[in-house]
């Protein structure tokens, strides 16, 4: 089912729910998606007419939990559109990422790896051009924004959204718990087993899984959580194998923010014994890295 966990005004004050209850059912696996309002010729196009109110409901699937107490989230799966009838000019992703405090980033790499970026009058992120002339959006605060002419520009920023609600979808029982070298906590592989040949969804909670990138060292506890693809169990050994959906790996921080040479994308294959085969992508060269790892992880199934 799904519900509101956490509401914001346009100044980003606490309407209703409250982090702590947004915090919790990340935790516990939640799926988040964030509805946002907004008028067309105030952030999509400046130099329009329309006035209309756009309400926007984007997934994120790639949810991060940082020391227990700070959630972020990344839509993963995104690329730019021009609305109501375009996407962008460059074939891109838009890695999109809001904070529970309703801070905002978005990293952009462009998928043709040319390591430029032309287009007249154009702030790094093309979104925020803001009219045909370029004029700037009245609700936008740009932050910081690094590596423009790259392959991979980022920004930090707040839009004033008129209404920001964090909405879960709390559908998932953890069934397996274990360490890095996969000593079990809590639960067993048998259920993940049963679950998985029974058709359910798997999602894993990695801890750590950012260390490591870009040669990051003595970060923030923390924990992504991701849904699983294709599962693979094998029953003499007595472990489940996953292959991870796309994600984005962030230097983890309260806030979450982007930053030069601190993210790459990709995935895992992720197994119940701690093992972890990371297949990420340089966000500047397009080049692979692949990593091998162990680490602690959390399993759910989805109930419905």
């Amino acid at each position: 089912m799904n519900k509101c966990a956490l509401e914001l005004d346009m100044q980003r004050n606490i309407v209703s729910g409250s982090p702590e209850t947004l915090r919790d059912a990340i935790k516990k696996g939640a799926n988040l998606r964030v509805y946002t309002e907004f008028r067309h010729n105030e952030h999509i196009d400046t130099s329009s007419d329309n006035n209309q109110m756009i309400r926007e409901v984007s997934d994120f699937p790639a949810t991060y939990l940082i020391d227990d107490r700070w959630v972020s989230g990344i839509m993963t799966l995104r690329q730019p559109v021009t609305l109501p009838d375009r996407f962008g000019e460059r074939a891109s992703m838009s890695f999109f990422m809001y904070n529970e405090d309703g801070t905002q980033a978005c990293a952009r790499p462009y998928l043709d790896a040319k390591g430029y970026y032309e287009v007249e009058g154009s702030a790094p992120c093309e979104m925020f051009n803001g009219g045909k002339d370029g004029e700037p959006m009245e609700h936008m605060h740009m932050g910081k924004s690094f590596d423009e002419g790259t392959n991979a520009p980022s920004i930090n920023f707040v839009y004033d959204f008129y209404s920001y609600k964090f909405l879960v979808q709390d559908e998932w029982t953890e069934v397996l718990s274990h360490d890095e070298n996969g000593n079990v906590l809590s639960g067993s592989a048998k259920a993940l087993d049963e679950a998985s040949s029974a058709g359910c969804n798997i999602k894993v909670a990695i801890s750590g899984i950012c260390e490591g990138l870009w040669g990051e060292t003595n970060l923030h506890k923390h924990e992504l959580f991701i849904e699983c693809g294709p599962h693979y169990y094998y029953d003499e050994n007595n472990f489940m194998i996953c292959e991870t959906r796309p994600f984005v790996r962030v230097k983890p921080s309260i806030p979450m923010t982007y930053e030069s040479h601190n993210w790459d994308f990709g995935w895992a294959i992720v197994r119940s014994d701690g093992h972890v085969s990371g297949l990420f992508y340089d966000p500047y060269t397009l080049k692979i890295r692949r990593t091998y790892s162990q680490k602690a992880m959390r399993w759910f199934v989805r109930n419905k």
